[in-house]
């Protein structure tokens, strides 16, 4: 076992347990001494954080969501804004931007965690890795990478994704062995790559870092668009899962069992609409509650995901649970004509067909309280028809959607937006009918 997993995971269950205990404690009372949003909702629930005896206490405390960081965002702030070194924002990919004020220590522990998730999935000091996420804007993501690999003394290429043709040149010029970014757009860039006569495979990568879409069906198998990924680029392909409001991220090991938790620095729970625990290994909502935050201390915050927890042992030997990939996002649930389901079952289902490249997914509700759902897909194959794509769909996830067939120039044009970290597939218009302006 890594030599980090095992100074940090904690010797056995009940040593990592309590210590997870020690630093939950120490995280809920200084966020109740310093978070005036915190202190005047404990007041108002007569909770004391000494009342947390373990960590199963957590489910009887209240919850956070987006919108309590979004409207109340400076009672959130845990200290005075000279403390303040870094302030970042989300990108609003669901919903308005959320503004994250990081201290110093903050910024220490965002590198500490970077590193140990970076480190699980097998990077060390040898390697050279190309960033393919946004270090400006405000975002967390880029910082967060560059910050891991420096502390882990790997090579950092900050290429960000914005701009494709600089991004293949920074590979073929300085090749990297890792690539580190959004898998729909690596998948893209090799795709492009191909059409210029340049094979991707042939290239030196040997591990791409997949960041802010799953690469894994809920069996951990990879999923059809890291299959695609896998063969595009000839590399072993890895998962992550992080979000800026948490600050702190899963990785993938190498055995790709789903991402390995860091008990030190956060505590996951998997739960219910109403917020209670779901059985093990059961899907719920990935609830999380960041240990050791100075600036911006959360508790029990709604990521709006929905996932499985893995408590079982590892094949790599750890013994910290593992998320599995996210099945999609809570506000996104579709129900048309009495079937459930996500956009990302849809997605799958497109990234196992040859010559479909790209798609996007619009959903309205219909007259009848069922969502009307409309598949458009970047198509390379004249002889393909909607009809045929539809009936694919329908085979697999039991609804039939309106399909229409365009290039994969103009999935690319309607998906891809520089202002966002990663590309935009799903457009939510149920609440916002006649003005179609609200997205997901």
């Amino acid at each position: 076992m890594d030599k980090i997993d095992h100074a940090l995971s904690f010797a056995d269950q009940v040593s990592r347990d309590h210590r997870q205990l020690t630093l939950l404690r120490d995280h809920l009372g200084w966020m109740q001494k310093n978070s005036p949003w915190y202190r005047e909702l404990f007041r108002k629930l007569g909770i004391e954080a000494t009342d947390v005896r373990s960590v199963n206490d957590l489910s009887h405390l209240p919850l956070t969501g987006k919108d309590d960081l979004a409207a109340h965002n400076r009672q959130f702030l845990a200290v005075d804004l000279e403390d303040v070194v870094d302030i970042c924002q989300t990108s609003g990919t669901t919903g308005a931007p959320v503004t994250v004020w990081q201290t110093e220590n903050d910024l220490q522990r965002l590198a500490c965690n970077e590193s140990l998730a970076l480190t699980t999935a097998g990077i060390d000091c040898d390697d050279r890795v190309l960033i393919g996420a946004a270090l400006d804007r405000g975002f967390m993501a880029g910082l967060a990478y560059f910050l891991g690999l420096r502390r882990i003394g790997a090579t950092s290429l900050r290429l960000g994704s914005g701009q494709p043709a600089l991004v293949a040149e920074a590979i073929r010029t300085h090749r990297p062995n890792v690539l580190l970014g959004v898998p729909s757009l690596l998948l893209a860039l090799a795709r492009k790559m191909s059409s210029q006569g340049l094979e991707p495979a042939s290239l030196g990568v040997e591990k791409l870092i997949c960041i802010g879409e799953p690469v894994r069906s809920q069996d951990l198998s990879l999923a059809p668009l890291g299959i695609a990924l896998q063969e595009s680029w000839g590399a072993r392909v890895l998962g992550t899962y992080a979000s800026t409001e948490m600050a702190t991220s899963f990785a993938d090991c190498v055995s790709g069992c789903g991402g390995h938790l860091l008990p030190e620095l956060v505590v996951v729970e998997i739960v219910d609409d109403s917020g209670s625990p779901v059985p093990n290994g059961e899907p719920g909502e990935v609830v999380a509650t960041p240990l050791g935050i100075e600036g911006m201390p959360l508790l029990r915050y709604r990521t709006g995901d929905i996932a499985s927890l893995h408590t079982t042992p590892c094949a790599c030997g750890r013994l910290t649970p593992r998320l599995g990939p996210i099945l999609g996002r809570r506000a996104q649930m579709l129900k048309v004509r009495g079937v459930t389901l996500f956009p990302a079952a849809i997605g799958h289902v497109l990234q196992e067909l040859a010559g479909i490249e790209g798609y996007y997914i619009e959903v309205e509700q219909d007259f009848d309280l069922s969502d009307r759902v409309r598949v458009v897909a970047g198509c390379t194959r004249s002889e393909m028809t909607a009809d045929w794509v539809a009936a694919e769909i329908a085979g697999k996830v039991r609804v039939r959607p309106e399909v229409m067939l365009v290039s994969p120039e103009e999935i690319l044009t309607r998906t891809v937006n520089p202002e966002r970290r990663k590309p935009q597939t799903f457009f939510d218009y149920r609440h916002c009918q006649g003005e179609k302006n609200r997205s997901l």
